[in-house]
C-alpha cells in the first residue's frame, strides 16, 4: 500500500484489511508516544485497531520527544 507520511509517499507491504495499529507497529513506533492524523482527522489512540488504512491515505505523524531541564 502507498500512503503519504508527513508530506512523503511511502510504500508499505500491508494486508488489505490493514488498521493504523498496523502502520504503527510496521513504522517501529512507540504508540504511547506519537499523535496520529489520518486524511485530516485526528485519530484517537483507543481507535487504531479499529481504523482501516486505504491505498493513497494521508497521515500526519508527530512523535513526542521528552527532555529539557
Amino acid at each position: 500500500m502507498q500512503f503519504v507520511i508527513n508530506g512523503h509517499p511511502r510504500e508499505f507491504d500491508l494486508a488489505a484489511a490493514a488498521s493504523v495499529a498496523d502502520l504503527v507497529a510496521t513504522l517501529g513506533l512507540k504508540g504511547d508516544r506519537v499523535a496520529i492524523e489520518h486524511n485530516g482527522s485526528i485519530v484517537s489512540r483507543a481507535d487504531w485497531a479499529e481504523t482501516a488504512v486505504n491505498e493513497g491515505d494521508k497521515f500526519e505523524i508527530v512523535h513526542f520527544v521528552g527532555g529539557g531541564a
